[in-house]
């Protein structure tokens, strides 16, 4: 295995870290005493569990419409920061997956939804947060921004890479 691969991979394990810490914990330490109780509850009451799915924002774009007529601090911070806090999980997937000749762009979305999904319902059976619809949209969106970003730069690099070096180039011609 490269360098590459293994310091990108390290990155990887410590940004989910931090992406697990502040989505689920919102920044503090987990309570593992309170999660135990909280998932035995869920097991003895899964309607608990719907219920908080239930309670949630199920509506596509409503959270999302809400926030950018409200134009408040927090409902921006909400918007944009669910966004944001997953573009990093695409440029690293991408990265990861651009020497193996895989299909990036399929595994960023299917990874981002799917780990975005995962956190959500977390939130819901935990009864740490609220499932939102609109925190899926965000968060695999900002995941697919991070994928085209790591493609922009990569081409970017590519094309820089091509480009004849004529201030090095010593050969002269004759007529």
């Amino acid at each position: 295995m490269k360098l590459r691969t293994i310091v990108l991979q390290a990155i990887l394990a410590v940004y989910l870290y931090f992406l697990v810490k502040i989505i689920l914990f919102k920044g503090h330490s987990a309570d593992v005493s309170l999660l135990t109780e909280q998932l035995k509850i869920g097991f003895q009451e899964p309607a608990r569990i719907l219920t908080r799915i239930k309670q949630g924002n199920l509506i596509p774009l409503h959270e999302i419409t809400s926030a950018l007529n409200a134009g408040t601090g927090h409902s921006s911070m909400n918007l944009y920061g669910n966004f944001l806090i997953f573009v990093p999980l695409g440029l690293l997937l991408a990265a990861l997956g651009a020497r193996k000749g895989t299909r990036s762009a399929k595994n960023v979305l299917a990874i981002s939804f799917f780990l975005s999904l995962a956190l959500e319902m977390s939130q819901a059976i935990f009864s740490i947060g609220s499932f939102d619809v609109d925190d899926l949209i965000l968060n695999t969106a900002g995941g697919m921004a991070g994928c085209a970003l790591y493609a922009l730069f990569a081409k970017a690099g590519r094309k820089k890479a091509d480009e004849p070096d004529y201030e090095s180039d010593t050969t002269v011609k004759s007529s």
